[in-house]
């Protein structure tokens, strides 16, 4: 029998998301609102069954959820106010909620990986939490779904997926946008599934229980479909649904029934309810909003007082060193994750990183499906539930499948759910040419990376132990992406050389090497950064012959944001500047560079971007060597340039 309580909460969420298209009619709602006016006791029967110590991600139409589980109306109502003592501070609104073990987004899908992260994280704590996502039908379409399903079974996660079917994408009927059985796609991943509605209202609090019990007594997700039916249009908007079959549905409604069968006690309730929304809404119209020095992170600090050393010169490879590195990290650090595709031994990932790891540390190395959005998505899961997650993408290339997860959650996560969590995610990935792989295995992709706010971007290079690199990375509390040229880690680090040059690295955390000549003053600056260290200093003594430039190298490990006072102070002295990069440079990191340069300085200066030819990267070896800068491109286009 359901309760008198689950009742109220019902109808409270009713009134509340009226409430809001009320205020919204008013004026008084920025920006817009989803509704779940028709759906509300799947909330209660889903998020109000669960224990506090259980998490639930939800999506745009996510506050029957949030309030089932919070049971913070008030913070809601001051959220979708744009009053900073809103649950996120205004910031997010209406699709964008953070609150405890609450989570929610307005990507369709995305959600789910990050679920299936946070339920890995429990898994890894044997604390026997579990967890609700909530999905729409509208989500059956997206392709990141369905890698989560596959992982989820794969790793019996304790992870319950809950998809409300109301037979509509926004406006298009399910007839249009969905084939095949909804039941049947998470019987295919041989996940256990449920099915109720909204209509029968004790079947679905018992069902719902049933499948939340099945979750927390196996530890391995399960799938239930709740039929349902949203009364009022997808947001504020139009509806073009049929009058006809919007009133047949109402007809159903538990609580529109209740009010005709039963007008007495409904009216009572209504009538509590209604008070209690009053009482809170007058004081929230006076609270103040958010400044923006509120919600803005104070500036970073970059490091005045640098101090320069000799490179060392080491007689290890990179790749070695980056395998010692996660080994002695995954030993000493138990909430060190480390997530790749083909990465289990005895295999040990493409470029062998991984060598070994998954034998030594079989509870924290997991080698995954070829799913780079899932991972990165479940990466981002586990951030948030307290591990510090490394990502392995096997080639840069791919990174671009997972942008999703890097954009709209990781770097979002920290200032959208107003500085309340941060998500220290890291994706390593192997980038570059010059191992013939051809046009989509070889490409440089950073310039892609290099403008997503909150992200710090990372470029190793042959010149600095990597592992001190990583040291910091494992330090940072917020998201990391980290490139690896692929044709260095086979390069013993510090062993490039060059005549009448010293090669000293500062003391910033993601230090610079100056390669600068020994016995003269420079008179070009040339920038650069990962794998076309080698190809730059193979250019010195071309450049001096050929061109009489002695040039100043600045090698840059963090290529977002950049630090800029080394470059400013060096083309103070030469006039000049040369950018050079592996990628293509239109719209790339060399474009950020002088433009930013140009930005800094009072005084007129002459530069120039080197990068590959705007093509895909070639296979046949000769041809790639004239796509990509090479030492000879180098000193011809300096040549040409300054002539």
């Amino acid at each position: 029998m359901i309760s008198q309580k689950e009742i109220i909460e019902a109808l409270l969420i009713r009134r509340i998301e009226e409430s809001f298209l009320e205020l919204f009619s008013q004026g008084k709602l920025n920006g817009t609102v989803h509704t779940c006016v028709g759906q509300e006791f799947s909330a209660v029967a889903f998020a109000g069954q669960l224990n506090k110590k259980d998490f639930v991600f939800s999506n745009h139409r996510c506050h029957g959820h949030y309030i089932s589980f919070t049971k913070d109306f008030p913070g809601l109502l001051a959220e979708l106010l744009g009053k900073k003592t809103g649950v996120c501070g205004g910031v997010g609104s209406s699709q964008h909620l953070q609150n405890g073990n609450f989570y929610s987004n307005g990507i369709q899908g995305g959600i789910v990986p990050l679920a299936a992260g946070m339920a890995l994280a429990n898994k890894l704590r044997n604390n026997n939490n579990i967890g609700i996502v909530f999905i729409g039908d509208g989500t059956l379409g997206e392709g990141i779904l369905y890698e989560t399903l596959n992982i989820i079974s794969l790793w019996k996660l304790p992870l319950l997926v809950v998809c409300e079917n109301n037979f509509y994408a926004q406006s298009t009927m399910q007839k249009d946008n969905l084939s095949g059985d909804i039941l049947k796609r998470a019987e295919a991943f041989s996940i256990k599934t449920y099915e109720s509605n909204t209509w029968d209202i004790e079947n679905l609090f018992m069902a719902a229980k049933s499948s939340i019990e099945f979750v927390r007594e196996n530890m391995e997700p399960a799938f239930h479909l709740v039929n349902t039916y949203r009364l009022n249009p997808h947001s504020k908007g139009d509806d073009n649904r049929d009058l006809q079959e919007i009133n047949k549905y109402k007809e159903k409604d538990f609580l529109v029934k209740l009010s005709k069968e039963d007008p007495t006690i409904y009216e009572k309730y209504l009538k509590e309810i209604n008070a209690k929304i009053s009482d809170a809404l007058k004081d929230i119209f006076d609270e103040d909003e958010l400044s923006l020095s509120e919600y803005l992170d104070e500036k970073q600090i970059f490091i005045t007082n640098k101090s320069w050393s000799p490179m060392q010169v080491m007689k290890d490879r990179q790749v070695t060193l980056l395998n010692n590195f996660f080994d002695e990290t995954l030993k000493t650090n138990k909430k060190t994750i480390f997530i790749g595709e083909d990465v289990k031994s005895p295999y040990g990932g493409a470029f062998k990183v991984a060598k070994g790891l998954s034998e030594k540390y079989p509870h924290q190395v997991f080698t995954t499906p070829i799913s780079e959005a899932a991972i990165t998505g479940i990466g981002n899961g586990l951030a948030l539930g307290g591990f510090k997650p490394f990502i392995e993408i096997m080639f840069g290339d791919f990174i671009l499948l997972a942008l999703d997860q890097i954009i709209n959650h990781a770097s979002k996560i920290h200032h959208m759910y107003n500085k309340k969590i941060r998500c220290p995610l890291v994706i390593r990935t192997a980038m570059g040419g010059r191992r013939g792989y051809g046009p989509t295995h070889s490409q440089t992709l950073d310039r892609f990376l290099i403008g997503i706010d909150n992200v710090k971007v990372i470029a190793l290079n042959t010149l600095i132990n990597p592992s001190l690199i990583y040291k910091t990375i494992h330090e940072e509390i917020d998201p990391v992406i980290v490139i690896e040229n692929k044709s260095d880690y086979g390069k013993f680090i510090g062993a490039i050389k060059a005549v009448n040059y010293s090669f000293l690295v500062n003391n910033d955390q993601y230090p610079v090497v100056k390669i600068s000549p020994l016995s003269s003053k420079p008179n070009l600056t040339i920038v650069t950064y990962g794998g076309m260290v080698g190809e730059v200093v193979d250019s010195l003594v071309g450049l001096f012959y050929q061109c009489d430039f002695k040039p100043e190298v600045l090698v840059l490990t963090k290529i977002n944001p950049v630090d800029y006072a080394d470059i400013i102070k060096s083309v103070g002295i030469t006039g000049k500047l040369v950018v050079i990069e592996e990628g293509s440079s239109i719209g790339g990191v060399a474009s950020e560079i002088i433009s930013s340069v140009a930005e800094l300085i009072f005084f007129p200066i002459k530069s120039l971007k080197i990068g590959a030819l705007p093509v895909p990267i070639p296979s046949v070896k000769s041809l790639e060597n004239q796509v990509l800068p090479s030492s000879n491109i180098i000193i011809n286009a300096i040549k040409e340039y300054f002539k």
